[in-house]
């Protein structure tokens, strides 16, 4: 069953026009009533109108009134989640896994809840076509940008996850009709991101993101968004933890939604670069 609705509301919450802040702040006061309303009725209860319903169903990226009601009908019988738990001054090492696992998993779950399938199937069609991906982001970032050039190089498709923005920038401006431009930002305002966002969207070269869910710089500027959940985290988490964590999540599902599309090709490359590692470490 879809879920994620409410988690989209809370995450969009400040960023939606007054009109359809006042709705999704109604939904999540009395998400039952939503179930079991019109599009009129629920506007008409939250003292706005039935046009602004739509207009946020389309703020959260859904595919109309219909699915935010399925997403919202799923949260409500799913089980109580237990949210982040921040560490505290002499914690035990005990206690330290144990937050760091449930938190870690309570990011990908909360990834998995705001997928929107539309946007992953073009990501993973548009990645399948693609003569060369420039994965492009910032610090942490960085990070997820060489773990799928890594992941993509695996299996014969043409990557780069550069960090200097003038090699970048000069990759871009080569780049081929049939290239992509993947940026990576959390915040979905980092500014090197968006120039080479920006740079890539004048050349005409096709564009994919990955941001935190809601409306960024980063993701107004791709062709197709890519999301990881937003969430009031305590303050040792904000430091690039979970989010990174989701990060390798969604390109892991990208990598692997690849590797079954092409299955035979796949295992043919991974068989050959496994071959070719061991030759390196056997000195043979």
């Amino acid at each position: 069953m879809a879920t994620g609705g409410l988690k989209m509301i809370q995450n969009m919450l400040e960023q939606l026009p007054a009109s359809e802040r006042k709705i999704a702040e109604f939904i999540l006061e009395n998400p039952r009533v939503l179930v079991d309303s019109t599009v009129s009725e629920l506007g008409s209860q939250a003292n706005t109108s039935g046009a602004a319903v739509i207009r946020l169903c389309k703020s959260l990226g859904l595919n109309g009134f219909q699915d935010l009601k399925v997403r919202v009908a799923g949260d409500l019988v799913k089980p109580v989640e237990q949210g982040y738990r921040d560490i505290e001054p002499d914690e035990s090492f005990y206690s330290i896994v144990q937050k760091t696992t449930s938190n870690s998993i309570q990011s990908l779950r909360d990834s998995e809840e705001i997928i929107n399938f539309d946007e992953l199937e073009k990501a993973v069609n548009t990645l399948l076509r693609a003569n060369q991906v420039h994965f492009f982001g910032i610090g942490a970032s960085n990070i997820i940008a060489m773990d799928a050039q890594q992941k993509l190089i695996r299996i014969d498709k043409g990557a780069t996850a550069f960090t200097d923005t003038h090699l970048v920038a000069t990759l871009v401006a080569n780049a081929k009709k049939d290239d992509v431009v993947f940026g990576i930002s959390y915040s979905g305002e980092t500014p090197e991101v968006i120039k080479v966002m920006t740079l890539a969207k004048q050349q005409g070269i096709k564009t994919i993101s990955l941001t935190k869910y809601g409306q960024t710089t980063v993701s107004s500027l791709a062709d197709i968004r890519l999301y990881t959940s937003y969430s009031s985290e305590a303050p040792f988490r904000s430091a690039a933890t979970s989010s990174r964590l989701a990060q390798l999540y969604i390109i892991d599902i990208l990598f692997l939604s690849m590797a079954t599309a092409q299955y035979a090709q796949t295992v043919d490359y991974i068989d050959k670069t496994r071959e070719a590692i061991r030759f390196l470490k056997e000195g043979k």
